[in-house]
């Protein structure tokens, strides 16, 4: 726990490795891109995970699960789908000691094998619509990994849908993206921009992408999560036809949608300041921890009957309350620790206070230090961790309206990518080659589409043609 974190300001890539580790998240696996998340990371993916799940089941949404292990054939049924992935796919060649008959793809993603069971179990309209979601692992040939951000096995849900009718497609592809951007806003704290993706940028086979894109401290912009309208491209492939109710056999629409513990890494970049993690109190593993004071051990009998009560009385009141009572361990070392890992409220319980009736607060995200009366302190507790995670949604509410900003000309885009960084809104002339050179120039790729506006009146950034569209452009991860 002692190890140095470089400042966010001189080198904000090392600075994020320094956090993850200091805050016992993950570490790098013996296997290049994989990672082994630390009990604390997960327990802050399960905190995201869960809320998650709950909100897909309140819309009708069931969880199952599909294999890991995909016939290279189902890949190659979908053309463009089995194209865009073919850089990123892992293939199995020999299992059992011999050669297999037909390689097997670890999956990228679930479509393939998904669109082969829906073939199976759709038959008449009454078995529509399918709503099913799965908490798995995929895996990705990384050729740059980074903790949580891009690993090359991660966790995540995909979920994967089967409609009648391209109207009722169209609507779970939208709603499911506002459940994810409700995530964002109202758990992790961070506040997105949502829309639909340019041709480029579309999930391969889908007929269009949706995704919620979030602005991290270094100006750079994340893809937090997407949601594909994919048609009936995947019907098609794999067969999922429907009797209709005038008897008529027709080809389903079909969506998926998906979410990793890339947010995880969200949550460090946008909060995490020189310190270590900040975490907001909806997702914080440990929203508070004790840390009892003494020197005799008549205080220290006195002092940690009085915590092991007032952590009971947290835990009752629904508060995820913890007692670091650890032996040999000096109180200082134990702040440091907790204030890497991001906890937001730490107690300090001494001789002093046990006779004043009061504990000593600190707060995680400004470093207040203030008392509160053992009296009705959870009370006083769940006050101050609603004001954190509002504080911390404020806060990079007000970053992303700074780092947003218009550009009518290239010079002035590539000034504004430059510094402050952030979200660039221009207009361009709708074409893939544009976009193309735009990110050969600038390394700044389209992150969502915007509403048409006044495009029409406006030209290209690049070629000076009458712009199709405005786009909202960042450099990204």
């Amino acid at each position: 726990m002692t190890q140095r974190i470089a400042p966010r300001s001189q080198d904000f890539p090392k600075w994020y490795q320094d956090v993850v580790a200091a805050g016992d998240l993950a570490e790098n696996a013996p296997v290049r891109g994989c990672m082994v998340i630390k009990p604390h990371g997960y327990a802050l993916w399960e905190n995201v995970r869960d809320p998650l799940d709950r909100m897909f089941k309140e819309t009708g949404h069931v969880n199952a699960y599909f294999p890991l292990l995909i016939p290279k054939s189902f890949l190659d049924r979908e053309a463009h789908h089995v194209e865009g992935f073919a850089p990123e796919v892992a293939v199995v060649t020999h299992g059992g000691g011999k050669r297999l008959e037909e390689p097997l793809i670890l999956r990228p993603t679930s479509e393939t094998i998904i669109g082969h069971c829906y073939s199976k179990w759709v038959q008449s309209h009454r078995d529509l619509p399918i709503l099913i979601n799965q908490w798995s692992n995929v895996v990705r040939w990384e050729m740059r990994p980074r903790l949580f951000l891009r690993t090359t096995e991660c966790l995540w849900q995909e979920g994967h849908t089967v409609h009648a009718t391209a109207e009722e497609a169209e609507e779970e592809t939208v709603k499911m993206l506002d459940i994810y951007e409700r995530m964002a806003v109202d758990y992790l704290a961070i506040p997105v921009r949502k829309g639909r993706k340019s041709h480029l940028e579309t999930f391969p086979g889908a007929t269009h992408t949706y995704c919620i894109e979030a602005l991290m401290q270094d100006g750079k912009a994340l893809q937090m999560g997407t949601s594909h309208n994919l048609g009936q491209n995947f019907a098609k492939a794999f067969d999922i036809q429907f009797q209709d109710v005038d008897g008529e056999r027709k080809l389903a629409w079909t969506t998926s949608w998906g979410v990793s513990t890339r947010l995880a890494g969200a949550i460090v970049m946008a909060h995490g300041d020189d310190k270590g993690i900040v975490l907001p109190p909806r997702v914080a593993p440990v929203q508070v921890v004790l840390v009892p004071i003494f020197r005799t051990p008549e205080e220290r009998s006195a002092v940690l009957a009085e915590a092991t009560r007032i952590v009971a009385s947290l835990l009752e009141a629904g508060i995820k309350g913890e007692l670091d009572d650890r032996e040999q361990i000096k109180p200082g070392a134990k702040f440091f620790e907790w204030e890497r890992k991001g906890v937001p409220l730490r107690l300090e319980l001494g001789p002093r206070d046990l006779q004043a009736r009061q504990v000593v607060v600190v707060r995680r995200d400004d470093g207040t230090k203030t008392p509160a009366a053992i009296e009705g302190l959870a009370q006083e507790l769940h006050e101050r961790l609603d004001a954190i995670q509002a504080g911390l949604l404020e806060r990079a509410a007000g970053y992303l309206e700074s780092h947003t900003h218009r550009a009518t000309t290239l010079a002035e885009f590539e000034a504004l990518l430059d510094e402050p960084g952030g979200f660039v809104e221009a207009a361009y002339d709708g074409c893939d080659e544009t976009e193309l050179a735009i990110k050969a120039r600038t390394k700044a790729t389209i992150r969502i589409l915007l509403d048409a506006e006044d495009a029409a009146a406006q030209t290209c950034i690049l070629t000076g043609k009458p712009a199709a569209a405005r786009a909202l452009f960042a450099r990204a991860y």
